[in-house]
């Protein structure tokens, strides 16, 4: 809900636990929110959060990356998997079930913002990574992107009419 917030962090803040989760559900009501969950039988076992990144406003207030008013640039703001869950290859198929989802949506490309590790090799608290890591990205056919005006690390994908 960080990246939804219209007041940014502190609105967030603010609004911790049961007042995000009505905010979110609104939001999910109304049809803004687009995402992929993923189930083992019947149990969800994981989500990823994406949409056109015009619909987050954290974009509008940050300083490291540009905001876009083009409906078909979108981006993957966060992703949950249980610990239970974890490298086995869940967040990789909520992430190609996202591309699809924006690539039949009419999105032309997506952008992810994962956590690098300060030093080469080091390994990220899962509860850091909420965005993603970049080795996610890299296996999606992902590159990291080239964007003076960015001074946070950014992974897009383009995407053509016809290829996902």
């Amino acid at each position: 809900m960080l990246w939804r917030a219209e007041g940014g962090g502190s609105a967030w803040r603010k609004q911790l636990g049961e007042a995000n989760k009505r905010a979110f559900k609104r939001l999910v009501q109304a049809g803004r929110v687009h995402g992929c969950l993923a189930f083992a039988g019947r149990e969800p076992v994981g989500w990823v959060s994406i949409g056109p990144k015009r619909e987050f406003p954290y974009f509008e207030r940050s300083r490291s990356i540009p905001a876009s008013a083009d409906a078909r640039d979108w981006c993957v703001t966060c992703f949950y998997v249980p610990a239970a869950w974890r490298g086995r290859g869940v967040a990789t198929a909520l992430l190609q079930a996202a591309v699809k989802l924006a690539h039949s949506s009419g999105a032309r490309s997506i952008e992810a913002y994962p956590l690098v590790p300060k030093r080469a090799g080091e390994k990220v608290p899962a509860a850091f990574a909420w965005t993603g890591v970049p080795a996610l990205y890299a296996n999606c056919a992902f590159a990291r992107a080239r964007n003076p005006l960015a001074s946070r690390v950014i992974y897009r994908r383009d995407l053509k009419l016809g290829h996902s």
